[in-house]
């Protein structure tokens, strides 16, 4: 470890051109051949176009500008003389996404990363392994589980309304310039702490919990041809991704907290169990509902053994920190800037809200009867999906098919692509969802009332088969597990917090914003530090 720590930039460089030159070699003599795409040439010998489409500011313009150029299913240079395939086509991308299991996994990089942060759970498995694992756990997130937890979502959005208004009233008369994106992460992660495993967190009572200090820490910025360099040869050579760099240890911090959380809290209900000792947090949460399921044969849900239980409640909070901390804290920050931008959006939103002044709406009407609510999340989902793409590879020859004939670089007319095993296939959300030819002119520009007549609008994005037509929870076998747990988080406390304050952003409308690196990129104020996201908040009268 201590030779790989004093390698110079200049030894790794000349390792990884002979690496380079090793692959090549190999992969013309072993692989097969897969259909011939048009695509953008190649700007680096050893990076091809990987550098720039990892440091492009919006991936989704840059795919657009290449499926216009290229046509929807087109293929870039990537590092090692490598190709990938980038699918921009809704046939092909639902036949992509029914097959993610059987036909299309992970790379080998990201399990890498996901087994360092989450461990071997269901974030993790493929094939029959992540099967069984969403088998077992998918009972917690049924529709009467996640109903349930309505008030525990209201709950942690008033309590986060206490300590604002206590902020606001010792604030000038226009309000209070507050860190959104702070608070945003903190009611997410109690809100999951409490609802998916009966643990508070306290992080709205300004307790320091390790588990948001390690996601706070890690930090994927890269500067330099030298660290794109690292980060890059991760993909074809993963053990890099296992070095002991500083990512690294969060990531280990991370996994043995969220474990010891787990076991600790298995523990303390089978004794309270045992001691017949009644916790309403404990037995409304996913977690204990599980729990419950081992003894009880007539539900349907359940286990086999208590090992196999035990497991499941190790793994599920993994899988609720992704899907109820970081993504809807990042998702709850984007709809709160966005309806600063866009005052009489905001206003309208609230309008929609202010029949409830005696109480919440209940998960009915969350669910289904607020339709401006439910436009204002989904036009947040559509613009700013959490998860930028899916890459996968092929782990067997597969057909694609395509819903229009593609013209090869031979001027070969054909309507599928011979994708061959071994394969990196890439699907852009960001692409696919804000996609001027699947979602007409407007697409690229914040307009929640696009939801209210797209049942009746003639456009390609019908074609799409995921969530209401947008892949931000991807589709298929792999669809996100907590997509509705997410969705109840996010409009419960978008709902209290716009039925209870106005929002300005610190520049006005047109404050310029960018991305901050870390485990998901997330909103912040350019040019200023870390991922932040200060605005004007004033108490609605």
């Amino acid at each position: 470890m201590a030779t790989i720590r004093h390698l110079s930039a200049i030894d790794v460089l000349f390792l990884a051109v002979a690496l380079w030159l090793i692959a090549k070699v190999i992969r013309r003599f072993t692989r097969a051949r897969g259909t011939v795409l048009n695509g953008p040439p190649s700007e680096s010998l050893l990076f091809g176009l990987s550098r720039r489409m990892a440091n492009a500011d919006d991936g989704g313009v840059l795919t657009q500008e290449w499926a216009e150029k290229y046509g929807p299913v087109f293929q870039v240079p990537a590092i090692f003389g490598a190709r990938r395939t980038i699918l921009c086509d809704p046939k092909a991308v639902n036949h992509f996404y029914s097959s993610e299991r059987s036909v299309y996994v992970k790379i080998e990089f990201a399990r890498v990363v996901i087994a360092n942060l989450f461990g071997r759970g269901l974030l993790w498995a493929e094939g029959e392994s992540h099967k069984r694992q969403r088998k077992a756990l998918t009972p917690a997130f049924t529709n009467a589980s996640i109903r349930r937890l309505t008030d525990v979502f209201y709950d942690s959005a008033y309590k986060l309304k206490g300590y604002w208004d206590t902020i606001i009233d010792n604030a000038s008369p226009n309000g209070a310039v507050i860190d959104v994106q702070h608070w945003m992460n903190r009611v997410a992660l109690d809100s999951i702490g409490i609802a998916g495993f009966g643990h508070d967190f306290h992080t709205l009572d300004g307790e320091v919990s390790a588990v948001a200090a390690a996601f706070d820490s890690l930090s994927f910025e890269r500067k330099g041809m030298f660290s794109d360099l690292l980060f890059l040869l991760s993909f074809p050579l993963p053990f890099i991704a296992r070095l002991p760099t500083k990512r690294n240890r969060n990531f280990s911090i991370l996994r043995l907290t969220m474990s010891a959380i787990a076991d600790d809290l298995l523990e303390k209900t089978r004794h309270e169990k045992k001691a017949d000792v009644p916790d309403d947090t404990r037995d409304r949460s996913l977690i204990g509902l599980l729990i419950k399921a081992e003894e009880e044969d007539n539900t349907g849900l359940h286990m086999d053994s208590s090992e196999v239980l035990a497991q499941m409640v190790r793994r599920l909070p993994n899988v609720l920190l992704l899907a109820g901390y970081e993504t809807t804290s990042i998702s709850l920050t984007w709809a709160l800037i966005e309806l600063a931008r866009n005052p009489e959006q905001q206003a309208k939103l609230r309008e929609d809200l202010a029949q409830f002044t005696e109480g919440d709406p209940t998960w009915d009407q969350l669910v289904s009867g607020l339709s401006y609510l439910d436009a204002v999340v989904l036009e947040t989902l559509r613009m700013h999906p959490p998860l930028a793409d899916t890459t996968r590879k092929a782990c067997v020859d597969d057909v694609l098919p395509v819903s229009e004939p593609l013209t090869l670089p031979s001027g070969e007319v054909v309507d599928s692509v011979f994708i061959p095993k071994g394969a990196t296939v890439t699907v852009s959300i960001r692409y696919m969802n804000q996609s001027t030819a699947l979602w007409g002119p407007d697409a690229r520009e914040f307009k929640p009332a696009r939801w209210l007549t797209l049942p009746g609008d003639a456009l390609r994005a019908k074609e799409i088969q995921g969530h209401r037509h947008l892949v931000t929870f991807l589709e298929g076998p792999r669809v996100c597990l907590g997509k509705q747990f997410a969705l109840a988080e996010f409009k419960a406390v978008l709902s209290v917090l716009i039925r209870n304050y106005a929002f300005e952003l610190p520049d006005g409308p047109n404050t310029e914003l960018a991305k901050h690196p870390g485990l998901l990129p997330r909103p912040t104020v350019k040019g200023g530090p870390g991922a932040r996201m200060p605005m004007r908040v004033r108490r609605v009268e």
